[in-house]
């Protein structure tokens, strides 16, 4: 790696299909994190978007802001190009979680590659929320950790407050930026505990790991490793941790190991005919957290008593009852996430896949053309990335009055006013698109929570008159 590109988004909503960022802040610095530049965008709201009224209250971006910026085809394609940057770690705080997911797919219904920034050119990724984790489990006096209703709070905005990161209005982009490139310094300077963490996103050393966990037993199913599985995944109440038994690694996603949760009192209630009713296992991608730690008595013991002892009974039982075993692992090896059937276009993208090498050409023709070379390639298309350039142009006001430009839109916008019992665009989850309705509803249900202050009370105001006055109502 030669640089770090910390980064931060803000956007419409919670949805990376169908939402859109509005704002990108980025700082790069050395591998010492001093700065060497810095960068914020700001994207116009597309007119086939409805921002979330909860997103609306959280980033306060007020809407003839969001009326003003680059075109998303132009700010993606910039964004594109910095987290391509050769040898750049591009991270964040929570980036693999939400930011990371948004960026994929908005580089995908643009044409553009979207996972070269995970290995391409010298290129990775890493997330500073996890490593967070472990410093406030096993290096606690690196920071003040902040409790709400007391428990400790790890949201990056808490540990501003109680730390002093950064100054300005938390979610502002730059702000989070900030923020978390000042908790990396703090972090890092306790360096071999970053370098162990920062080791794991590297999937040969991450492999090489888990391949040295001990062995708990084994059955038909191979040898059977186990540990302490460390991250957000087992959630605050657990302390961040839960005792795990690996199960091997997944046949349809060889990149995933599967690791059986042994912390759950149901699991000896366990049906071979339907071994996924009481069984938890945690699906861990190679070099991405969470990380497993093994079974040593400084992290085993840190479980706690009741959790020690209902490890070693399921896994006792386990050991006792190799049937149920062997059920439970065919039905997590062999697991396939469900195709959706009719999945809109700007959601496919794992379920499509990855492109074939002349879809590919076909992308990159289509970035080198100037506008009418763009219309006159539309049709020779392939018909999955004719939909997503179409889209991609009239979205950006690019040759509206071509007939595939003016349908794309024509159906977009339609969709947006569709009322209960009509057909909506699915995710790669089966929820449909924000409508305008959805949007408010969900303003009628924050104003009756009555936790509003005066500026979230304008800035829904003014989004519930511009809804009426666009479509009418």
């Amino acid at each position: 790696m030669s640089s770090y590109l910390f980064y931060d988004l803000e956007t419409t909503g919670l949805n990376p299909a169908f939402d859109q960022v509005l704002q990108f802040a980025a700082i790069r610095t050395d591998m010492a994190f001093q700065e060497l530049e810095r960068h914020e965008i700001r994207i116009r709201l597309r007119p086939d978007v409805l921002i979330a009224p909860g997103a609306l209250i959280t980033h306060r971006i007020p809407l003839d802001v969001l009326g003003m910026g680059e075109l998303e085809y132009d700010a993606i394609r910039r964004i594109h190009s910095l987290l391509n940057t050769r040898g750049t770690l591009s991270l964040g705080y929570n980036t693999l979680n939400f930011d990371d997911i948004f960026l994929r797919f908005a580089f995908y219904r643009n044409l553009l590659p979207p996972y070269t920034h995970q290995f391409s050119s010298g290129c990775s990724r890493m997330d500073v929320f996890p490593l967070t984790i472990f410093y406030h489990l096993f290096r606690p006096e690196v920071l003040n950790w902040p409790e709400l209703d007391g428990r400790v709070s790890l949201k990056l905005e808490n540990l501003n407050r109680e730390n002093g990161l950064a100054s300005g209005m938390a979610h502002d982009a730059m702000v989070d930026v900030e923020a978390t490139l000042a908790l990396a310094k703090i972090l890092a300077s306790e360096k071999e505990m970053w370098e162990y963490l920062v080791a794991g996103f590297d999937k040969k050393k991450d492999g090489l790991r888990l391949d040295q966990l001990p062995e708990a037993f084994q059955s038909s199913l191979g040898i059977h490793s186990y540990g302490v599985l460390t991250g957000s995944e087992p959630g605050s109440k657990n302390g961040y941790q839960a005792p795990v038994l690996g199960l091997g690694q997944s046949i349809p996603y060889s990149n995933q190991s599967l690791w059986l949760r042994l912390d759950t009192e149901d699991l000896q209630k366990t049906d071979p005919e339907n071994p996924e009713a009481t069984s938890f296992v945690i699906r861990k991608r190679s070099g991405e957290p969470p990380f497993v730690l093994p079974p040593a008595s400084r992290f085993w013991e840190r479980l706690g008593d009741e959790k020690n002892r209902l490890a070693e009974e399921n896994m006792a039982w386990l050991r006792s009852r190799p049937d149920v075993l062997a059920s439970i692992g065919k039905y997590h090896r062999q697991y396939r996430y469900p195709d959706i059937e009719g999945i809109d276009p700007d959601a496919a993208l794992y379920q499509k896949g990855f492109l074939s090498k002349a879809e590919q050409i076909q992308c990159s023709d289509f970035h080198t053309m100037d506008l009418a070379g763009k219309l006159a390639f539309l049709p020779e298309i392939s018909m999955d990335l004719r939909t997503l350039a179409a889209r991609l142009l009239f979205r950006n006001g690019l040759g509206e009055q071509h007939p595939l430009v003016e349908e794309a839109g024509r159906q977009q916008m339609a969709s947006l006013t569709a009322g209960a019992g009509e057909s909506l665009p699915k995710d790669w989850r089966g929820g449909g698109r924000r409508t305008v309705y959805h949007v408010f509803d969900e303003i009628k249900e924050i104003r009756a929570e009555g936790r509003l202050d005066e500026e979230q009370i304008q800035l829904l105001h003014a989004l519930e008159e511009d809804m009426k006055k666009r479509f009418s109502l």
